[in-house]
């Protein structure tokens, strides 16, 4: 028995497809198991239920189908996901090229039978998705974090830096910290437009630079060393140290007004 989550912001929307899999629960042996109207709550419904398929709308307010797919998609053990979606060219053309299966609204019963068929077939593939995703022209707009067994949505544009520290990297908000597994490495290629590396170990976003500050070194034999540059934060009191590597391209990256 094929186990569904339904995710879309539309009530209409939902309903119908409960009934369409009601209506042909005899043939296509699936249960739906929950409902979700938004992004987030599909991602904790998904670790709470653990579905097979989530049927996934594409188009919702804060954080759309295919940002929710690449979420799921790095689970450990990830479902099948079948996008539903309206008449989009670039959508369909996308999903076709990377052999990702969807269904047009409104959903024809026949139509919604043989993609079930086909995602008992298939497998959750994230590279795939990755390439949906750029054809698109959909990067992720939030990072989703774990805390005390709820699912933290922290927006992109809210992020100060990223540090990375043993095994976690440190999402820093202005009024916050949390903590993500995800590589800094794999961020930095994502959201490089938006994030400058300062050091090997940090990201600061570029708007959130205000300025850069001289830190003498050392002194040595009663000569001053050579120091380091520091930035300094919009956000934050907080100051971060630049390596000598990462200053021309920090400096050219963020010229304080």
């Amino acid at each position: 028995m094929l186990r569904i989550l339904i995710v879309d912001d539309e009530p209409p929307a939902r309903l119908r497809m409960r009934q369409l899999l009601a209506d042909g629960a005899a043939s296509l042996a699936a249960t739906v198991v929950g409902e979700a109207d938004h992004g987030i709550a599909a991602l904790e419904l998904a670790d709470q239920l653990q579905p097979d398929l989530v049927l996934l709308d594409i188009h919702m307010p804060g954080m759309t189908g295919i940002e929710v797919a690449r979420h799921l998609a790095a689970r450990a053990q990830p479902p099948a996901i079948l996008f539903v979606t309206a008449d989009d060219e670039q959508a369909l053309a996308a999903f076709e090229v990377q052999a990702l299966d969807y269904l047009v609204k409104p959903v024809r019963a026949e139509r919604l039978a043989a993609a079930l068929a086909r995602a008992q077939r298939m497998a959750a593939h994230e590279p795939r998705l990755q390439q949906v995703a750029q054809a698109l022209g959909a990067p992720r707009r939030h990072l989703t974090v774990s805390e005390r067994g709820r699912l933290i949505l922290v927006a992109i544009d809210e992020v100060v830096y990223l540090r990375a520290e043993l095994k976690y990297v440190t999402i820093r908000t202005a009024t916050r910290e949390h903590l993500t597994e995800e590589s800094l490495a794999s961020l930095e290629q994502e959201f490089g437009e938006r994030f400058v590396r300062i050091h090997r170990n940090a990201l600061v976003a570029r708007r959130s630079i205000r300025g850069f500050q001289r830190v003498r070194g050392a002194a040595v034999d009663g000569e001053a060393g050579d120091g380091h540059w520091e930035v300094l934060l919009a956000e934050l009191p907080e100051r971060l140290p630049i390596s000598r590597r990462q200053w021309p391209t920090v400096k050219a990256a963020a010229v304080p007004s």
